[in-house]
């Protein structure tokens, strides 16, 4: 089982990489545009493909609320999480990754919508799902377009992805259903200070003291829902705040 599972993840890291490897022959506006279609259709892979997943966790007696959960995390983590993680490499302009943000929150949107659940990953009564997608796409333009530093922009992303996916997973294994226990907040910050230190790092001028401190801020914030307002924005709104206040103080020493 976790060889198929691990099979299934490198396929869609392997689509990506080829279309990385697309970008050195250069992007122009039709090459952009096929790069998103790449991207969409990479990600209704992984859409798909958590069907799957589910029925197998089904099959071993899982509860459905807990497969649900499961699959959400790994959406957060192999879907926003690596196509956020390569944008700097394949996207020459942040207005893609709003367009990009857009079209997955439409694709996530419409069953809610229309009544047709994608019941692999859909609840009616959390649509965090579809704040994921808007959050993510709105949180790297905005950063990259007025900062200029993609790897700025892609930070708070990725604590929304990979962050808050590692806590779900770690909530989810010892309790068995949605909560907001602390213990979440540790596996977040374990994931989210060395990645923040590390991006940070990667900025022009570095910045790894205030990655870490958009990390901690990400991390104590993710445990707070207030309505419509989830943990996705929460997340992304916070950590974009703490890097807009580093890029104006400037480097700190440590």
């Amino acid at each position: 089982m976790i060889m198929q599972i691990l099979a299934f993840m490198w396929s869609g890291v392997f689509s990506l990489y080829i279309v990385d490897s697309l970008y050195v022959f250069g992007i122009t506006a039709i090459a952009h545009a096929l790069l998103i279609a790449a991207i969409v259709v990479y990600g209704l892979f992984i859409i798909f493909g958590t069907k799957w997943v589910f029925e197998f966790m089904m099959a071993r007696n899982m509860k459905e609320n807990v497969a649900i959960y499961y699959n959400r995390k790994i959406l957060h983590m192999f879907c926003g999480g690596l196509i956020g993680a390569m944008a700097p490499s394949i996207l020459s302009e942040p207005i893609y990754a709003l367009y990009i943000g857009v079209v997955f929150t439409i694709i996530t949107y419409i069953p809610y919508y229309t009544g047709h659940l994608l019941y692999w990953v859909q609840t009616n009564d959390n649509k965090n799902d579809v704040n994921f997608c808007f959050m993510a796409g709105v949180s790297v333009y905005i950063i990259w377009e007025l900062l200029g530093d993609p790897y700025l922009a892609i930070m708070p992303l990725l604590f929304m992805a990979f962050g808050d996916g590692v806590t779900g997973i770690a909530r989810n294994i010892k309790f068995g259903y949605r909560t907001k226990n602390p213990i979440g907040n540790v596996f977040m910050a374990i994931v989210c200070i060395p990645m923040g230190y590390y991006l940070g790092d990667l900025s022009t001028p570095a910045l790894p003291i205030w990655g870490v401190i958009a990390a901690i801020v990400a991390t104590f914030v993710e445990r707070y829902e207030f309505g419509p307002i989830d943990d996705n924005v929460l997340i992304t709104v916070s950590a974009t705040i703490v890097l807009f206040i580093g890029n104006e103080v400037g480097p700190l020493t440590g």
